[in-house]
């Protein structure tokens, strides 16, 4: 299972959606969709800017978990 921690990387930066989305160039409706986990996929290309922009791995941003 893949775990989506971008809500918690957001919080602990004190980052806002509208500030990422103006810095990035990301829609705020994809953002808010990854936010509150309502995506079921990302694009490469949005994971790159937001590991660019965050200075970050992906791994910061979704996580595999072994499922039951």
């Amino acid at each position: 299972m893949i775990v989506n921690k971008f809500a918690v990387l957001l919080a602990r930066r004190l980052l806002k959606i509208s500030a990422l989305s103006r810095a990035t160039g990301i829609s705020r409706v994809t953002l808010t969709q990854l936010y509150y986990r309502r995506t079921k996929q990302i694009d490469l290309e949005t994971l790159d800017k937001l590991c660019d922009y965050l200075h970050c791995s992906v791994g910061d941003i979704l996580e595999f978990q072994k499922g039951n």
